[in-house]
């Protein structure tokens, strides 16, 4: 490596709910990152607004043209990008779209990825087609309601269930329905936050969930996290507010834990994915391990498993960053 400095960039914000959680992981890894090797800035990017915060608390326009800025009359080019938005448009490859036409290097998994793995239907559908264990589910499109009856969502998916918006990122719009009357305003609710809401059946067991990252030397799988909330569901306040017991090792037996390490592993090759991602898991009373969501831009808050995860692996999460940044160089 040469004596410059790379300068990184955190993308974060974006449109979605979840812009607060976005601007709390940029902070996260803005901490993380080795500065002593990289110069990094945080860059908010909302609708049309996209802007670098500069250390003296001032910000300054992002050029849209080709992703740089000016610092005390300096141009200033970015060699990587690492993005950290949930929700659109860091999460379901607009932004990825747009870094490929800049030739500018990224974190995330590509346009495709991006946008299968934001879409859970579609998700669930795919991997399903390679024998990844995913719960029963079907898809009703805003304006097209009447295709789909309570009647057929009952017989089909079975109650309780789980009503989400299909292309979304955390937690937003999501019901547990229990009884068919639930139905209505539980996707009018999920409708709020995406066109397309997904109806799933109910799985029961142990929640669990495993980050993973690989390079072209190495595959890395962190610690599993068990998920217990006494919530409902694994909710946004379980998720952001603390209401949740998160168990790092989880308690499962080194069987189950081999069996899903192997399938993280095998769903990250699938997909071709890049950088770390994150995947929710269910495990039956039966060692029956159904996948429920693969997170390509996980949370990097304080509270974020990722951190949990690294730390439990005996890691230094700086090192992992740069793994992942310097994976782009090699």
């Amino acid at each position: 490596m040469n004596n410059t400095k790379r300068n990184i960039a955190i993308v974060c914000g974006g449109d979605s709910s979840e812009h607060a959680v976005s601007m709390r992981s940029a902070q996260g890894l803005y901490s993380f990152f080795d500065k002593e090797r990289y110069n990094v800035y945080i860059v908010v990017v909302r609708g049309q607004d996209w802007h670098v915060n500069l250390n003296d608390g001032t910000t300054t326009p992002i050029d849209r043209n080709d992703f740089s800025f000016k610092e005390d009359g300096k141009l200033v080019m970015f060699d990587y990008a690492y993005i950290t938005i949930h929700g659109t448009p860091g999460e379901n490859g607009i932004l990825q779209g747009y870094f490929e036409l800049i030739h500018l290097p990224y974190s995330t998994s590509g346009v495709l990825v991006e946008a299968m793995t934001f879409d859970k239907f579609v998700l669930n559908q795919y991997l399903r087609s390679y024998g990844v264990s995913v719960a029963e589910s079907l898809l009703i499109r805003k304006g097209y309601e009447e295709l789909v009856s309570d009647d057929e969502i009952e017989e089909r998916i079975g109650m309780p269930c789980f009503v989400k918006p299909a292309a979304d990122g955390s937690s937003f719009g999501v019901t547990k329905v229990k009884n068919k009357d639930q139905l209505a305003p539980a996707i009018r609710k999920a409708m709020m936050e995406s066109p397309e809401v997904m109806v799933e059946s109910f799985l029961e067991g142990t929640e669990i969930t495993q980050g993973i990252y690989k390079t072209k030397q190495k595959t890395v799988p962190f610690p599993i996290t068990e998920v217990v909330t006494s919530n409902e569901f694994f909710d946004y306040d379980a998720k952001y507010n603390g209401q949740v017991q998160e168990i790092t090792p989880a308690r499962i037996s080194s069987e189950i834990a081999e069996r899903v390490t192997k399938i993280t592993s095998h769903i990250y090759d699938i997909l071709h994915c890049n950088g770390i991602i994150r995947i929710d898991y269910i495990i039956s009373k039966e060692g029956r391990i159904s996948m429920l969501e693969v997170n390509t831009t996980p949370g990097m808050t304080a509270t974020s498993f990722i951190p949990q995860q690294v730390r439990a692996a005996g890691l230094d999460i700086k090192d992992v960053l740069t793994d992942i940044v310097e994976n782009q160089f090699d």
